[in-house]
């Protein structure tokens, strides 16, 4: 697990990314409801920021993200999961395949 005071950043070890009803299980088991969502090859979401706590898990593809103020950027992969506080100013390319996630909010 990577922190920053920005984000957290949870990578995948195993052989095998875990599945979306893995995925839910465990956060419905910390109290939150996700969402699943895709996009196409090389779609871009412009900087911008959420009232509240955010968190993604890559289900299949890739997703990069960039946080212009705390100048880092982290590419997210099948399994992996990234958590961004309230106010996180954030923008994102996704990969060359495509990208499946599941998104939840804590603080909404």
């Amino acid at each position: 697990m990577s922190a920053s005071s920005s984000f957290t950043l949870d990578e995948w070890k195993g052989d095998s990314p875990p599945r979306a009803a893995e995925i839910m299980q465990m956060l419905s088991e910390q109290g939150l409801s996700a969402y699943r969502w895709s996009n196409s090859p090389g779609d871009v979401y412009s900087a911008h920021s959420h009232s509240f706590h955010k968190i993604i898990y890559v289900l299949q593809g890739s997703i990069t993200f960039v946080l212009p103020l705390a100048e880092e950027q982290v590419t997210l992969n099948a399994g992996d999961r990234l958590e961004l506080p309230p106010d996180t100013l954030h923008e994102a390319e996704v990969g060359p395949q495509g990208v499946i996630c599941l998104e939840a909010h804590n603080g909404t």
